[in-house]
């Protein structure tokens, strides 16, 4: 059994900041991928950033130089620090990693979701 269990989401003002956590934790034998993807109300889930195994990330075009992914390895966990939050950023955060147990191999995993709200 695996869990993610996010954190860090709330309601903050336009060019404000919040940070998001999201710890892993289980019977992990390894993690490759980790990342976040967000969904708006009406919208499609959409990524926001990812983090290899090795630290090689990628962004959304539309967070690059506002959004810095990091990860602990040794805590199995990912943050996502959001700067110059728009209110175009709100919707529910998830995160998600591709995860190895010791009873089966790497698939997807996802946390319940955390709402990020920016007012204008």
């Amino acid at each position: 059994q695996v869990q993610l269990v996010e954190s860090g989401g709330g309601l903050v003002q336009s060019g404000g900041s919040l940070r998001l956590s999201c710890a892993a934790s289980g019977s992990i034998k390894s993690i490759n991928t980790m990342g976040w993807y967000r969904q708006a109300p009406g919208s499609q889930r959409e990524l926001v950033a990812t983090i290899s195994s090795s630290g090689s990330t990628n962004y959304a075009d539309s967070v690059k130089g506002r959004f810095t992914i990091s990860r602990d390895t040794a805590k199995n966990t990912v943050y996502l620090q959001m700067n110059s939050l728009k209110p175009d950023d709100t919707a529910v955060y998830y995160c998600y990693a591709e995860i190895a147990t010791v009873w089966r191999r790497a698939r997807d995993y996802w946390g319940q979701g955390t709402q990020v709200t920016v007012s204008s």
